[in-house]
């Protein structure tokens, strides 16, 4: 009984600390409330057996005070009934503004948290599963938890009540009320677990679903949707996922129905039992006619109160079981960043990769294997390399976002690990070649190169010249308050060579960084604006260190060194007539594109 128990408690407590900690005066007020309508269920069916009898006794006497106490009695239990209804509606609007700010609140718990994790915990499936799961049903699941335990208690206050009553007439009487409710409760909660593994099995063909209604309906995947003909198809497959899940769903409701209305049986069977023997006490003058009509009262409102503590229990199980997908998500251990520098230990050493090897989870061979190189300052770097021969990987290492399995990266001499997160990623301005496209204004799709800058107009315009994306900018309707994107209304959509200068003049934003990389942005320009773009950038950052990496040899020439990669490892390196000297790997392609010019 300890694992039952504990699935259906398990997260109870965390559940009513967050609603604590949300709302303290929404809180008390709803359990105030709760405590009121527990107590209010007993006094009106006693009140009800006040009426009945004083009418009986009125109706005897026809006496003018008997009729006037049976009508105070009347309308004791109408302000009764009245004030229970103000319960109610109360509990409902402050259920209803804790929905409200519960929901809020434990999205922001959920994207705190994702602000916490490394590049590797988004490309790992299962937590983002995890993250999912939590996204899409634990924002609503701690008020239920709540309100359920809450109910619970009421209702476990309105049986107390009634047992109190009901003991007067027999003991058996209150064993039957409880013992006919447990056929429900096995029902709910064997088929609340039941639901919950399937909820968590389906996971991923939920989140494909998603996938699927994102490709079908964006803008960035409707031209290829439409001239490749794929949306009858990816439909098709939409709906497949659809059925598949739904026989599932079929099936769960059809046997939980099915069983619980069979067992149901016998918690009517119970209740006419009793029904049959309060009627034969009353028949036989053993209790009076009020008593009588209490005491059904409370049979049959006590067998509800029964039935809606155990189905509180097995929604409260279900609750449990949802909600432990939300902890499982915010307990993830937070990567261990315990560096604190802000300055090197050999200031002007540039960067260095010493025996550095990165190996992907359940990768066959290592993306970056047992490289070694240096960085100085004012120095232009190019990597050059096949598809998946490391170069992106090695740029992830060195801003941090991945690390090594062995070796190390230093920055002014010291290691990459010891330095404040902070304060390194601002000495870095990085352009990935699949960078964000923001649906943000202009201005601020530039800014978010410097999030403390993120507003700053003046240096928008600054990076926005030095980003080459000024001229362009200016003709829009609105300049740098120009909508991008089609997302919102009055948006603007850039050519890819336009988006790919708004990356430029973002990396520019971040003024104090004293990196540079261009991780192929420029893949959507001729081979000659590519050329004028890195020339720019050269010029821009003569003090600066900056890596270049692209397929376009006649930009990568003007680099003062060159790195080839093959499959992660270096293979050659010096600058462009060192290496056309060596008649090796790059020479090769260097003639072969070359020879595609002619």
């Amino acid at each position: 009984m300890v694992r039952p128990a504990r699935g259906v408690f398990g997260y109870s407590a965390r559940a009513l600390s967050l609603v604590w900690t949300t709302s303290r005066p929404l809180a008390v007020v709803l359990a105030s409330l709760t405590l009121i309508g527990a107590l209010l269920p007993a006094a009106t069916v006693s009140v009800a057996r006040w009426i009945i009898d004083a009418v009986v006794h009125a109706s005897s006497t026809h006496a003018v005070e008997d009729q006037r106490q049976a009508i105070r009695f009347v309308l004791m239990e109408a302000g009764l009934v009245v004030f229970a209804a103000a319960t109610q509606k109360g509990s409902a609007m402050c259920e209803s503004l804790l929905r409200a700010l519960l929901g809020q609140r434990v999205n922001v718990m959920i994207l705190e948290k994702a602000l916490t994790l490394d590049l590797p915990h988004f490309e790992d499936s299962e937590l983002y599963d995890k993250m999912s799961q939590a996204r899409r049903q634990a924002s609503t699941r701690p008020l239920s938890l709540v309100s359920k335990t809450f109910g619970l208690i009421q209702n476990g206050v309105t049986l107390i009540t009634y047992a109190v009553l009901l003991l007067r007439f027999s003991p058996w009487a209150v064993a039957i009320l409880v013992v006919a409710g447990a056929p429900a409760f096995m029902v709910e909660t064997r088929f609340s677990g039941e639901a919950f593994r399937l909820f968590r099995w389906r996971s991923p063909e939920t989140r494909q679903q998603s996938y699927l209604e994102t490709v079908l309906a964006r803008e960035d995947y409707a031209k290829e949707v439409m001239l490749y003909q794929l949306g009858p198809l990816l439909l098709q497959r939409y709906r497949d996922i659809f059925e598949a899940l739904f026989g599932e769903d079929r099936n769960l409701t059809l046997r939980r129905g099915l069983y619980g209305y069979l067992l149901g049986l016998l918690s009517t069977a119970a209740f006419y039992g009793a029904y049959v023997w309060i009627v034969s006490a009353t028949v036989h003058g053993t209790i009076t006619l009020g008593q009588m009509t209490m005491y059904l009262l409370i049979f049959r409102q006590g067998q509800s109160a029964v039935s809606a503590i155990l189905t509180s229990v097995g929604g409260m199980y279900e609750d449990n079981l949802y909600l432990s997908t939300l902890y499982e998500f915010l307990d993830v251990p937070m990567p261990i960043d315990s560096g604190n520098a802000t300055v090197g230990t050999v200031p002007g050493d540039g960067v260095r990769f010493e025996h550095v090897t990165f190996k992907y989870p359940d990768a066959e061979r290592p993306a970056v294997d047992d490289v070694t190189l240096h960085l100085r300052p004012g120095q232009k770097l190019a990597l050059v390399g096949d598809n998946g021969s490391g170069k992106t990987t090695l740029i992830k290492l060195l801003t941090r976002l991945y690390r090594p399995q062995s070796g190390r990266i230093l920055l002014d001499g010291r290691a990459l690990d010891d330095w404040d997160r902070d304060t390194l990623r601002r000495r870095c301005a990085v352009i990935f070649q699949d960078y964000a496209r923001y649906q943000f204004i202009v201005g601020e799709n530039i800014g978010a190169g410097d999030a403390q800058h993120f507003e700053d107009e003046a240096r928008w315009q600054q990076a926005g010249v030095k980003g080459m994306a000024d001229p362009f900018v200016r003709t829009m309707p609105k300049g740098y308050h120009t909508q991008l994107g089609r997302w919102f209304r009055g948006g603007h959509e850039l050519s890819g060579g336009q988006w790919q200068k708004i990356a430029l003049a973002r990396a520019f934003m971040r003024s104090s960084a004293d990196l540079v990389v261009l991780d192929e942005p420029t893949a959507a320009m001729d081979a000659q604006a590519e050329a004028f773009v890195f020339e720019h950038v050269k010029a821009l950052s003569e003090s600066q260190m900056a890596i270049l990496i692209s397929h376009r040899f006649s930009t990568v020439r003007m680099a003062e060194q060159i790195v080839v990669l093959r499959e992660g490892r270096i293979i050659e390196q010096g600058t462009h007539t060192d290496l056309m000297g060596l008649e090796g790997h790059y020479a090769h392609l260097f003639s072969l594109q070359a020879a595609g010019y002619r």
